[in-house]
């Protein structure tokens, strides 16, 4: 866990999907409309391609604001069991957020809160680093990663309910936080 110790008045929201696909949708949503009210977004949304041949698992992210759309899915082979996630693109789409995030924004977007950031890796060091610039963050979590999300927030972080408006009011929330 990181020392929040001085930095008591970040904002962390996650949601968590009723449905498969659902965060992902709304993420999306969301994400478009703070850019259409001017707001500067970086982070990534995952988008589900249709390509012959592809996998269930299969994960493509959207990089914010503009793309590009990156494949972070590995192919196993058929009958594979085990995670598909390709560790070395989920880092290339890590730096590019990272870059993003140096130039300025005023919010975070992060796919997922997943098993990778739960161990200290993935996009964990840039939501570390926006809590640290006082920039608001928004992940999606599951069932399986709710713990050390609780962990690393320190208690800090809160869960948004499942809704748009409820995106948005926290979004407007959380900057007067920062503007205070």
């Amino acid at each position: 866990m990181i020392d929040w110790k001085g930095h008591e008045m970040f904002s962390i929201a996650a949601i968590q999907s009723p449905g498969r696909g659902d965060v992902d949708f709304l993420m999306a949503r969301f994400a478009r409309q703070v850019i259409a009210r001017g707001h500067r977004v970086c982070g990534v949304v995952q988008v589900n391609i249709d390509r012959p041949k592809s996998h269930a698992c299969d994960m493509d992210i959207k990089v914010l604001p503009d793309g590009p759309v990156l494949s972070i899915s590995q192919s196993l082979g058929e009958g594979s069991r085990g995670c598909r996630l390709d560790p070395a693109a989920l880092e290339a789409s890590v730096a590019a957020v990272s870059h993003s995030l140096a130039c300025g924004a005023d919010l975070l977007v992060v796919n997922k809160f997943g098993k990778m950031e739960s161990e200290g890796r993935g996009f964990r060091p840039v939501i570390a680093e926006a809590i640290l610039q006082g920039i608001p963050v928004l992940v999606g979590i599951n069932g399986l990663n709710e713990l050390a999300y609780d962990e690393f927030t320190g208690g800090y972080g809160c869960r948004l309910p499942f809704s748009l408006e409820a995106l948005n009011d926290w979004f407007d929330d959380a900057r007067g936080l920062v503007g205070a």
